[in-house]
């Protein structure tokens, strides 16, 4: 992952020192003694570490070509009189209005100030100052420079924060989705956005920056994310146990380059690892709080999606719990629920389902017969068919485990499809006879996989079906039983062979001879 910011062009030559690139001041003048004169008079100029890059046009045309080529252009030295008597001022609506450029300093600087009165230009043109060509010596054109650009970058300054913050709250919703399986993509995401926070800037001249985000478990530091490249350099290790000795002991790093950055990720008060940014070049005060704040978020988020895994693993391991509850309870459906599982998966994702949704799915589907706890073992395990009376009872199942899942949200699919995966697509099953059509889609998917299931495995009352006949008889049942799309895509994996694992695991369990069911 390596972030590279866009090279400074020519302006880079004049550049006092190697990491501070100069102040670009346009002057617009058709004038030559008077660019020259500028040029002069401004030559040792200096502020903030960094010297001027003059871009010089003789008319609005050749300022407008300077401005589509040179975005960060910090201040304006533009004449009223040029091709026309109002250029200049047509120049500055140009900037203003049509570029929508808020951020350059923009000068008025006339020889012929009756043409173009003062106060005239102040009160109807967005302009930052206007000067008489005539009284503008050296002395005062420093001083005006040298405003305009303290200005200019005091403005910049507030913008960039600006900016930063946006990201940071823009970012910070992304860092707490908790969609994906492990935190890795979290901590790329993390260092992905703390280096686009030290980079806002299109004119930056920091040419690279690596990072690292590590984190620490039992005793060792995990690096979690690093820029390409970083991971290979003969530093690496070295600047990996020099942060974890400043974090966890507040251990002096003097091996660390002036310019890094470390930042703990807290957690309850404590470190629970770190975030290390190195540019190639200074990081301002308002960039370092900018990173400080996301890290901050950072630690929260941490936090949150470890709380969100646990609960996670929580929450399958109660439905893996209920479904053996209700295996041990029916033991003639052998593995019955860990087939309805994968099938009900299968289904999904050939019907367009996303990965992560069909692997929900999967986990309700396997709650579907839990209410099974609640019926007599007589009826489960009766050898042959079940009479009219017993039947009835043995319908009782889907209400009994829509109450079971009930008593909490995460439990709402299951419960679906536990209540309703019994009725058909023409509204003649139970336990309410409404057409299938008006369930949820994951209960017409576990409708058709329990099905077929249920005809290729071997129960008390039945020998298991050939796969060809199970095949045909979901294939009959499209538009009375199954939801027809559902059994498309059905057809679609039995035809790949993609259901070829599942029904050999049915065939081993239809085998032994089992004890009813």
């Amino acid at each position: 992952m390596k972030l590279v910011s866009r090279k400074p062009g020519a302006a880079a030559e004049l550049a006092v020192g190697k990491t501070r690139h100069p102040w670009k001041v346009m002057v617009v003048d058709d004038e030559p003694d008077i660019l020259a004169l500028t040029r002069l008079s401004l030559s040792d100029f200096k502020f903030d570490g960094r010297g001027l890059e003059f871009l010089e046009a003789a008319s609005a045309a050749e300022a407008k070509a300077l401005l589509a080529s040179h975005r960060d252009i910090a201040m304006a030295l533009i004449d009223v009189v040029m091709e026309t008597e109002d250029a200049g001022l047509r120049l500055v609506e140009y900037i203003r209005n049509e570029l929508g450029n808020a951020m350059v300093r923009l000068v008025i600087r006339t020889g012929q100030p009756g043409v173009a009165p003062e106060r005239y230009v102040i009160d109807h043109f967005d302009i930052d100052d206007y000067k008489d060509k005539t009284e503008l010596s050296a002395t005062r054109l420093y001083t005006t420079v040298r405003s305009a650009l303290k200005a200019y970058r005091d403005l910049r300054a507030i913008e960039l924060n600006r900016i930063g913050l946006e990201r940071v709250l823009v970012a910070v919703p992304s860092l707490y989705r908790t969609a994906d399986a492990s935190l890795q993509p979290f901590f790329e995401g993390v260092l992905t956005q703390i280096v686009g926070l030290c980079k806002l800037d299109e004119a930056s001249f920091i040419q690279t920056i690596d990072g690292i985000v590590a984190t620490f478990d039992g005793g060792e530091t995990t690096v979690r994310a690093v820029t390409d490249d970083f991971s290979s350099s003969e530093r690496f290790e070295s600047i990996r146990a020099a942060c974890t000795d400043l974090v966890l002991n507040g251990k002096p790093a003097p091996d660390l380059r002036r310019d890094a950055f470390v930042e703990p990720l807290v957690v309850d008060a404590e470190p629970v690892g770190f975030v290390y940014v190195e540019p190639k070049g200074s990081l301002s005060e308002s960039d370092r709080r900018l990173i400080q704040v996301m890290v901050q978020q950072c630690a929260s988020a941490l936090e949150n999606l470890r709380l969100h895994f646990n609960l996670q693993e929580a929450y399958d391991s109660a439905i893996d719990m209920l479904a053996e509850v209700a295996e041990f309870k029916d033991k003639t459906t052998g593995d019955h629920v860990n087939r309805i599982d994968r099938l009900t998966r299968a289904i999904a994702l050939e019907m367009g389902i996303s990965e992560t949704d069909a692997a929900v799915y999967g986990k309700a589907s396997r709650l579907h017969d839990v209410g099974k706890i609640g019926i007599d073992d007589d009826i489960l395990r009766k050898p042959g068919r079940l009479s009219p009376a017993e039947f009835e009872v043995m319908k009782r199942h889907t209400g009994i485990g829509a109450r079971i899942l009930d008593h909490h949200p995460s439990f709402a699919l299951a419960k679906e499809v536990a209540y309703g995966h019994h009725e058909r697509w023409d509204g003649r099953g139970y336990p309410e006879g409404r057409p299938s059509a008006e369930l949820p889609l994951l209960t017409r998917i576990t409708t058709a996989a329990d099905v077929f299931d249920a005809l290729i495995s071997r129960r008390p009352y039945k020998a298991a079906w050939t796969l060809a006949d199970a095949v045909a008889e979901v294939e009959r049942g499209a538009g009375s039983v199954f939801d027809p799309e559902v059994v498309r895509a059905f057809m679609m994996l039995y035809r790949r062979g993609e259901l070829d694992a599942l029904t050999q695991s049915a065939q081993v369990d239809a085998e032994p001879p089992g004890d009813g069911g």
